[in-house]
C-alpha cells in the first residue's frame, strides 16, 4: 500500500507542476525556453508549456537576413528566446530569437576583446571616417586607419565584401563596436615573414608584387617580406629607369640573389638566363636565315644593325652594297629598317656578322 500511496504522491506533485507551469505569468523581456512544433509560412510556432501559443515571426528568427527559418529550426528543437509582447486575451506570445542571440552577441564580443579572436564580417557601407560591418547582428565600425586600405584607396570597393577583423574596443551602454582588419592582416604579415625567413636561402624562387621604385631599382613584396631587384638586374638590356620594365602592382617571377637577416635586407634578381636576349638569338637564329633588321648605329668601317633587343650585328662596309661606297651613310640611316643575311656567328665573343649584299646578289643570280 505505501508504494501506491508513493507512486499517487509523485503523480500529484508532477501534475501540480504543469499546472503552475501552464498558468504562469509571461512578461516582455522574460527569457523563457520552448520546443519548436511549427514552422508555417510567416512564423514558427513554439510551444512554452503554458497556456500561451507562442510563435517567432520570421523577421525575430535571425540576425542575419538571408538566412531562413528553416536552414537553423526543426520540428523539436528545444531553443530558448526572448519575449517580445504578450496577449492574454488571444492567448498568444510573440518571441524573439533574434533579440536572445543579439544580447548574448554583445557577451560574446566582449570576450572577443579579451581573447584577441579574429571573427568575420560583412562590410555593409563606407562613410565620411571608415567602413561598417555587420558581425552577428551587430554594427560594427572600422575606422579608416584600420581598414587596411591606403590613404586614397577604393574604399568602397569593400561594400558588400566578407572580411576577417578584430574587435578592439565594446561599449555596450552607448552600443558602440569598434574593429580593425588592419590587425588581422598585420598579424598574417607576421606570421608570412616570419616563415619566409625561417626558409629563405640563396636562389629560391618567389612570386611577387612591385610595391615601390626608386631610381636605383624596384621593391618587391614576396608575401610579407620585401625584397629590392637592382636596376641592373631587371633588364639585359641597358635601361634608364626602373619604369622601363616594371610599374607598381606588376606581379613578377624573383629569385634570392643574396640576404641578411640581421639588417632584413633582400637582394633579389628577376632577369633570368632564359630572358638573355643573346641566348634567345642563339636559339632561334642560324647562320643563313635572312631577318629583319634595324641599323643602330653608323661606323667608318660599317653599320650596326638590331636583330632583337639587346643583339646587334655589324653589317660590315664591304656588305652594305653590291658596289664600292665610300662610306655607310651615302647608303644607309640611323633608324632605318633593312633585310639581312646572318653570314657568320662568333658564339665565343658573341660577334654576328651580317650583308645585305649577300642578298643583292642573290637576287641579281636569280634574275639571271
Amino acid at each position: 500500500m505505501s508504494e501506491i500511496t508513493n507512486v499517487e504522491a509523485v503523480q500529484e506533485e508532477n501534475f501540480a507542476e504543469l499546472l503552475e507551469q501552464s498558468i504562469k505569468t509571461l512578461n516582455t523581456g522574460d527569457k523563457v525556453k520552448g520546443v519548436v512544433t511549427g514552422i508555417g509560412n510567416t512564423e514558427v510556432q513554439v510551444d512554452l508549456g503554458t497556456k500561451h501559443a507562442g510563435y517567432i515571426p520570421y523577421d525575430e528568427v535571425s540576425t542575419d537576413p538571408s538566412v531562413k527559418p528553416e536552414d537553423i529550426l526543426k520540428v523539436g528543437d528545444e531553443i530558448e528566446v526572448f519575449v517580445v509582447r504578450v496577449n492574454d486575451q488571444e492567448g498568444t506570445v510573440q518571441l524573439s530569437k533574434k533579440k536572445l542571440d543579439g544580447l548574448k552577441v554583445w557577451d560574446d564580443m566582449a570576450a572577443w576583446v579579451e581573447e584577441k579572436v579574429t571573427v568575420e564580417g560583412l562590410i555593409t557601407e563606407e562613410n565620411k571616417g571608415g567602413l561598417v560591418a555587420n558581425v552577428k547582428g551587430i554594427r560594427v565600425f572600422i575606422p579608416a586607419s584600420q581598414s587596411g586600405i591606403a590613404k586614397g584607396g577604393d574604399m568602397a570597393g569593400m561594400v558588400g565584401k566578407t572580411v576577417q577583423m578584430k574587435i578592439t574596443e565594446v561599449n555596450r551602454a552607448r552600443r558602440r563596436v569598434i574593429g580593425s582588419i588592419r590587425a588581422v592582416t598585420a598579424e598574417t604579415r607576421k606570421a608570412a615573414q616570419e616563415k619566409i625567413w625561417a626558409e629563405i636561402e640563396n636562389g629560391k624562387k618567389y612570386h611577387g608584387v612591385v610595391k615601390s621604385m626608386t631610381s636605383y631599382g624596384a621593391f618587391v613584396d614576396i608575401g610579407g617580406v620585401d625584397g629590392m631587384v637592382h636596376v641592373s638586374e631587371l633588364s639585359w638590356n641597358r635601361i634608364k629607369t626602373p619604369a622601363d620594365v616594371v610599374k607598381v602592382g606588376d606581379e613578377i617571377d624573383v629569385y634570392v640573389i643574396s640576404f641578411d637577416p640581421e639588417k632584413h635586407k633582400i637582394s633579389l634578381g628577376y632577369k633570368t638566363a632564359e630572358m638573355n636576349p643573346w641566348n634567345q638569338f642563339m636559339t632561334n637564329y642560324a647562320v643563313g636565315d635572312v631577318v629583319d633588321a634595324k641599323v643602330v648605329k653608323l661606323m667608318t668601317f660599317g653599320a650596326f644593325a638590331e636583330i632583337l633587343p639587346g643583339v646587334d650585328g655589324l653589317i660590315h662596309i664591304s656588305q652594305i652594297a653590291d658596289r664600292r661606297i665610300g662610306k655607310p651613310e651615302d647608303v644607309l640611316s640611323e633608324g632605318q629598317e633593312v633585310k639581312v643575311k646572318i653570314t657568320d656567328i662568333d658564339a665565343e665573343n658573341k660577334r654576328i656578322s651580317l650583308s645585305i649584299r649577300a642578298l643583292l646578289e642573290e637576287s641579281d643570280e636569280d634574275a639571271e
